[in-house]
């Protein structure tokens, strides 16, 4: 297995003896990181983002009980799973851990089997629960992103783009007198004209960054990081040729054709902008665009 795919494990000890050991259990089925102290924990936690932490309780200088609970504090680390390594048989130190976070207990001295299932279940659950996520953010009906799931990676650009004072355009269209498509031809082949449009646009995208979403009922949205406006409309004007061209086919044989409407906005955002405010221009453009006859790439000016 490539390393590249494997999940990770962070293995938190101050001894090197116990350290080599877990590293020896877990090596051929997890990436390996380590660290010999709780300052040296956090910091590689924040830098790998691990899928689990082997945490000693018993370290000098901050203990496991204070290790975890810095990571739970941490918006990054929040999540990651922390199993406590320990030889303490106490109750009450047990009850401790489970009340700060942590997912379950390895006692010292190590059984391989143990070791290797506890990390396995840990792994199993995370996987998991990532499916779940994924799939939440995925529109059932196109199998392209959901308003939920664009949200999410607006954030993550936007802040990107204040950062590095760059570009980021976004594209809102609609697909022209949807309505009375659906009315003439039925629910149906309905889904069939938006399964067609958010293949359409996503071929359109021929750039990594690039990133569409349906918005909802029959308006999708695009993404364009380090974009500035006439890429954005020249990207824009492409969705639009490339939908009108597309052929929906009926159940009887025939063929259909629909057209979309496309609001764009760009903006290199500071630290007071507002992402609504972003969007609700793009959406300004848009009506601008039905307004004007459909079919039909507009901006906000």
């Amino acid at each position: 297995m490539n390393d590249a795919k494997k999940n990770s494990v962070l293995i938190v000890d101050d001894e090197n003896a116990n350290i080599m050991a877990l590293t020896h259990i877990l090596n051929s089925e997890y990436t390996i990181y380590a660290a010999k102290n709780g300052h040296k924990a956090i910091e590689a936690a924040e830098k790998y983002l691990p899928d689990v932490i082997l945490l000693d309780i018993i370290m000098p200088e901050m203990d496991g009980h204070a290790v975890i609970s810095a990571l739970k504090d941490a918006e990054k680390t929040r999540d990651i799973p922390v199993v406590f390594i320990t030889g303490l048989s106490n109750a009450g130190d047990e009850e401790k851990g489970l009340v700060l976070g942590a997912a379950d207990y390895i006692s010292k001295p190590f059984s391989p089997a143990i070791v290797k299932l506890r990390v396995r279940n840990q792994i199993k659950m995370l996987n998991q629960l990532r499916m779940i996520e994924l799939l939440s953010m995925m529109d059932q009906l196109t199998s392209i992103q959901n308003r939920r799931g664009f949200d999410n990676r607006m954030e993550m650009e936007w802040i990107r783009a204040i950062m590095e004072n760059a570009f980021i355009s976004f594209l809102i269209m609609d697909v022209d007198k949807f309505k009375v498509y659906n009315d003439t031809y039925g629910h149906p082949q309905g889904d069939r004209v938006l399964q067609t449009v958010a293949k359409t646009v996503t071929q359109s995208l021929d750039r990594p960054g690039d990133y569409a979403a349906r918005w909802g009922g029959e308006e999708f949205v695009v993404l364009l990081p380090n974009t500035d406006s006439n890429v954005a409309m020249t990207i824009a004007e492409k969705i639009r040729l490339n939908v009108s061209n597309a052929v929906i086919p009926c159940e009887d044989g025939s063929e259909t054709r629909v057209t979309v409407s496309i609001g764009v906005n760009t903006q290199a955002p500071q630290q007071n902008n507002s992402r609504d405010d972003f969007i609700a221009e793009a959406d300004k453009a848009l009506y601008k665009a039905k307004e004007s006859g459909r079919n039909r790439v507009c901006s906000p000016d």
